[in-house]
């Protein structure tokens, strides 16, 4: 058995982590994956040689790179029993906030409240992608990377679309205290989920600190609080369309990473 540890870059989330899950599904020389998320590590237990696996890291275009390959008497793992069933909680969780923050981002006529929803059903579909595909073909797992790919951008480009006529038309100003109170039910459900994946992997609080910290969706929460306080403090519509033309580019980048896994 040959160990080989890559450093990804760029993973900082669970749903990297699930992505590079789906990639690497099917390359039957994989023993395990073991994930340490904070340090942005990999380690890839295999039988052969690292070639196969190394591409396919590097098609995903996450920053992978090789650290450290050596030989191992490792050949039995720990399975985590429990991780379906987070999964499905997690999952529950995004999906339920993607609804929430869509109706209320419209009721309120916020732009990044409606632009964080499509990021919490980013997230959903990363994590029902991953689920749905448990014991199915490889083809079937690409077609559903696909319809969830392209389903995603398809709702961000008319995400953009309406920023553009609320921009030239000058819509009313956005009730900030929705914004603001929406957003940080959201960052504690970013964080609830965070906790919810990391805790069967490590108990020690800074490692589960450092996920947290350093989530983009949690960045993303806090923007939309920020872009709340300045429309209240100048007055106008503005900020919340830049932050939510700041987050449709994110979900069409993610978007962009799934299409990927269906090639």
């Amino acid at each position: 058995m040959n160990k080989t540890v890559f450093e990804i870059s760029k993973m900082d989330c669970p749903s990297e982590e699930n992505l590079i899950r789906m990639k690497l599904d099917g390359i039957s020389s994989i023993a395990n994956l073991s994930f340490d998320i904070p340090n942005r590590k990999l380690t890839v237990f295999h039988k052969e040689g690292i070639d196969q696996i190394e591409k396919s890291l590097l098609e995903l275009n996450l920053g992978a790179s090789r650290v450290s390959s050596e030989e191992t008497e490792q050949s039995t793992f720990d399975e985590n029993t429990e991780q379906r069933k987070m999964l499905w909680t997690v999952l529950f969780i995004n999906f339920a906030f993607f609804i929430i923050e869509m109706v209320t981002g419209v009721i309120s006529k916020s732009m990044g409240l409606v632009a964080d929803s499509l990021d919490m059903l980013a997230d959903s579909f990363v994590y029902g992608i991953s689920l749905l595909a448990v014991g199915s073909t490889i083809n079937r797992k690409k077609r559903v990377a696909k319809l969830a790919g392209y389903f995603q951008i398809g709702l961000a480009v008319i995400g953009f679309a309406e920023v553009l006529r609320r921009f030239f038309f000058n819509e009313s100003i956005p009730e900030f205290s929705t914004m603001i109170i929406v957003s940080f039910f959201a960052l504690m459900a970013n964080a609830s989920c965070l906790f919810l994946l990391q805790k069967s992997k490590s108990e020690e609080a800074h490692m589960q600190a450092s996920m947290i910290f350093t989530s983009n969706d949690i960045i993303i929460n806090l923007g939309v609080i920020v872009a709340a306080v300045l429309v209240h403090w100048l007055g106008s519509s503005k900020p919340d369309l830049i932050i939510g033309t700041v987050v449709f580019a994110l979900v069409i980048q993610g978007a962009v990473r799934i299409l990927k896994l269906g090639k």
